[in-house]
């Protein structure tokens, strides 16, 4: 689904946070440009928006897109992720070539879902566990777009993918 937004950036997140967030998803861009025509555009790698507020990393996502003129497609987990083996690839693979195709950016909402610590290899359900994992990562480390993730806890993904995110925005809790 593509996402929209009715907010602006001044209701959700500090000027100087903005700010800083935009050029630093601007230069990633920048720098994965091809070198020439013959050359395919590299990947800016992902953005990890974490925190408290949903709807506010989901504002934010539909505003990025607004800044980069892109649209935005929320990927909806629960028709991706599947009990059965591959399956669950078939369905990113499907994704990814769509947003490929439409030049869309794409947002993972509640990551962590996906992203979750690895789990120590007991059965082969496990396995095929990390290989989902290490799947996705592979395809967004091809994807010429933006990926945008978003967790409620950056401790709930595992530390060894948190190093795949070139950029990391925290939504502080609100003050009641």
């Amino acid at each position: 689904m593509i996402i929209t937004g009715t907010k602006k950036w001044d209701e959700l997140l500090p000027r100087s946070s903005v700010q800083e967030l935009l050029q630093s998803i601007d230069k990633r861009l920048q720098e994965c440009q091809p070198l020439s025509s013959s050359d395919k555009p590299g990947s800016p790698g992902p953005v990890l928006l974490y925190g408290a507020a949903s709807e506010n990393k989901i504002a934010v996502a539909a505003l990025i897109g607004d800044h980069l003129k892109q649209d935005v497609y929320r990927v909806d987990l629960s028709a991706i992720v599947s009990k059965y083996i591959g399956e669950t690839e078939k369905n990113l693979e499907k994704i990814f070539s769509q947003a490929a195709d439409k030049n869309w950016i794409l947002f993972f909402d509640e990551a962590d879902a996906l992203f979750g610590k690895r789990a120590a290899v007991k059965d082969s359900h496990d396995r095929y566990a990390n290989i989902e994992i290490s799947y996705l990562l592979q395809r967004i480390e091809q994807f010429s777009n933006l990926v945008l993730l978003a967790t409620n806890s950056k401790e709930q993904v595992a530390p060894a993918i948190l190093k795949y995110f070139h950029i990391m925005m925290p939504f502080p809790k609100k003050e009641k």
